[in-house]
């Protein structure tokens, strides 16, 4: 893993999306580490016109899809992607990503931004919690600059088990990044364009967890 602990130069404004379901204060205090200026609000405006959008998640698909809907969040991530302007979910924020959750026999509608659906992975013991390493592209952005045996911090029971596109699908394919857990192989990480996103938490895996935000906010304008 880098060795590499200094703040980005710039002071971005990151927004942290509150609506009732992150860890919003560990996600704060890590993105002013790497030298952001965060911002934790409901308000659609401040949401859209940040350089960066965090989405966080913890707890159910249903539940947080709820909470995302009272706070504008579809409209609020659609007119970001749409003008290439950055967004990254976390844990729960990023599952939402995709087409559909299933959880406790309800079956919710995601943000559809990539085919797939959230669904309990098949282990022997659940929740899938403490550190694991990761399958990363080898041109990823996200992770660029960590050892490929870096250890993240998960806590999960359900997540994307299959990604069902073809490459010539998408103009620039996502890369996507895998971890293992028992038999179950899942999606721990997403990099499409804009949108960024991690089934682990980063705020919560020390050095390895600040290097991936540093990333990511260096890519903000």
């Amino acid at each position: 893993m880098t060795t590499d602990a200094s703040p980005v130069s710039a002071s971005p404004r990151v927004a942290l999306l509150d609506y009732g379901a992150g860890n919003l204060r560990s996600a704060q205090r890590a993105l002013e580490h790497v030298g952001a200026q965060v911002e934790v609000t409901q308000d659609p405006t401040t949401a859209v016109e940040a350089d960066g959008l965090v989405v966080p998640g913890v707890g159910a698909f249903d539940a947080c899809m709820r909470g995302l809907k009272a706070v504008q969040a579809p409209r609020i991530v659609g007119q970001r992607l749409a003008g290439g302007r950055p967004v990254l979910g976390i844990c729960v924020g990023m599952q939402v990503m995709f087409e559909r959750g299933v959880e406790h026999g309800v079956d919710a509608q995601g943000l559809g931004e990539w085919p797939g659906t959230v669904e309990k992975l098949e282990a022997p013991v659940l929740p899938h919690m403490g550190w694991n390493t990761v399958e990363a592209p080898a041109d990823s952005a996200m992770f660029a600059g960590l050892d490929p045996e870096t250890r993240f911090y998960f806590v999960h029971s359900y997540g994307v088990r299959e990604f069902p596109l073809e490459a010539d699908e998408y103009i620039a394919y996502p890369r996507v990044t895998w971890a293992q857990h028992g038999p179950s192989r899942f999606i721990a990480a997403v990099e499409n364009g804009p949108l960024w996103a991690t089934q682990f938490h980063p705020e919560k895996s020390g050095e390895a967890g600040l290097h991936l935000l540093r990333n990511w906010v260096r890519t903000l304008g």
